[in-house]
């Protein structure tokens, strides 16, 4: 029997099986990875750079291949498969336009110094665990921003995204990039912790739930490993009254529903004020009513089945739990009854009278389920908010964009907020969580400082006195 399935969401049926690497094959990479890497990080940043744009124009030639399979392997909808892939683009140009000015050294005149020098060096090898939502943006996320500072990449993909992982590995073996700086490991959890605890292995990056995070922070910490954790999030969008309802409505729709509602980033609890509640929550239920749920490859369809069938029974738990504490449902859309009853799809749902013991207030509903949340005001707003063990995203409504950027600033406990729309994420400004969200910082050019060693130089230049 292979140790690994790949089943298509949409249709139940298997695509293809793999087996697990067994330890020598493991250590060989290892081994080769930290040879590659020993003679990357000797190559000039400028050099470095000319690698990754090689690296952006292979990708655009398989850019259709891999968007197809990414929709087979995980659902999410064609359309937005070839916009990760577009993301994944940006994040190339931004990183070879970028990244030797981020990694120059920095001089600094001392006093009783000649100068000083801080000089930003790789470490080595980079070990990322990756989840499916977005096969290729979290794979390009790290690697990018770890090849450009000189370390070598190492990749655990989640087992359902698995083609898409090794195609992967192929465009970045068809580049310029030498081809053991990028592997992708097809390894079980706990080849896993072994990994870890190689000395060649010098990093530790994971994105995915924060009991994973807890897991993997604490077997990197038991052999002095630095890492980076991109974890669970329950965001609140705040809706306040002097919002333009409209706007308000049509973002929160599209950022509770965009890639299936299976976004780290997404939005997951509107918090409105009393003042526009019941207006918003007119406005939002015509929003969703507008969005199709079908065929993943269809270009019609706005969102397609949920990853697997065990992601959607974890979802309608949530909902259940939530309901039989006092949730109410104020909208659920139908679906087809065309639709293969093997695919894991499920309707779009918005909860109402939302209260602090349910998983639609406290937890991390991973799926097309909001969240609508009445605030008695400004202040009650932002304590709603903020009362959650996650802090990565956020969003906040308000005509008044100089005091929406205010309140953004001094009073949302996260790590990211949109004012007055929804952008994901951008390649230019930094990525990453509070609390329970994790910590570390992707993009803006702070993940390729991440993992390297800042080290200072002292030029004196004369004897001690």
């Amino acid at each position: 029997m292979s140790d690994i399935t790949t089943i298509n969401p949409a249709t139940g049926e298997e695509i293809t099986t793999y087996d697990y690497m067994n330890e020598s094959q493991v250590n060989d990479i290892i081994d080769a990875s930290h040879e590659a890497f020993l003679k990357w990080r000797e190559v000039s940043t400028e050099e470095r750079a000319k690698v990754i744009n090689s690296i952006g124009e292979k990708l655009n030639e398989y850019k259709e291949e891999l968007a197809k399979l990414m929709t087979q392997e995980r659902g999410k909808t064609y359309k937005h498969s070839l916009q990760e892939i577009d993301l994944c683009k940006s994040i190339c140009d931004f990183t070879s336009a970028q990244g030797v000015a981020a990694l120059a050294d920095d001089e600094r005149e001392l006093e009783g110094l000649k100068k000083g020098i801080v000089t930003y060096q790789p470490i080595g090898i980079i070990y990322g665990i990756q989840p499916w939502n977005y096969p290729a943006y979290q794979v390009f996320r790290y690697t990018i921003a770890n090849l450009m500072a000189g370390n070598s990449i190492l990749l655990k993909h989640a087992s359902n995204v698995t083609g898409s992982g090794l195609l992967i590995e192929k465009i970045m073996h068809e580049s310029d990039l030498p081809k053991d700086l990028f592997r992708t490991l097809l390894i079980s959890h706990d080849q896993s912790g072994k990994i870890i605890e190689n000395k060649k292995v010098r990093g530790v990056t994971l994105t995915g739930s924060d009991k994973a995070g807890a897991v993997v922070a604490q077997q990197a910490a038991k052999v002095l490993k630095k890492t980076v954790m991109e974890l669970g999030s329950n965001d609140a969008f705040i809706v306040l009254d002097d919002a333009d309802l409209d706007l308000a409505a049509t973002t929160c729709a599209y950022a509770r529903l965009y890639n299936n509602g299976e976004t780290c980033v997404a939005a997951k609890r509107f918090v409105v004020v009393d003042a526009v509640y019941d207006k918003f929550r007119e406005l939002l239920i015509e929003k969703f009513k507008g969005y199709s749920v079908g065929d993943p490859m269809q270009d019609s369809t706005d969102v397609g089945p949920m990853s697997s069938s065990s992601q959607r029974d974890t979802l309608q738990k949530q909902m259940q739990e939530s309901i039989d504490k006092g949730a109410k449902v104020a909208y659920s859309s139908e679906l087809d009854e065309s639709l293969p009853k093997e695919g894991a799809y499920h309707p779009l749902v918005i909860l109402e009278n939302i209260s602090e013991d349910q998983p639609a207030y406290k937890d991390e509903l991973f799926g097309p389920v909001a969240s609508l949340i009445r605030a008695k005001d400004e202040k009650d707003a932002f304590r709603i908010a903020n009362d959650s063990r996650y802090g990565l995203g956020g969003g906040v409504f308000s005509k008044d964009e100089d005091k929406a950027i205010r309140l953004a600033s001094q009073y949302f406990d996260t790590g990211m907020v949109y004012i007055n729309g929804y952008s994901l994420v951008h390649p230019g400004l930094p990525f990453g969580g509070v609390k329970d969200s994790g910590f570390g910082r992707e993009h803006g050019g702070f993940g390729m400082k991440e993992f390297v060693n800042i080290k200072a130089l002292h030029v004196v230049g004369k004897a001690p006195a």
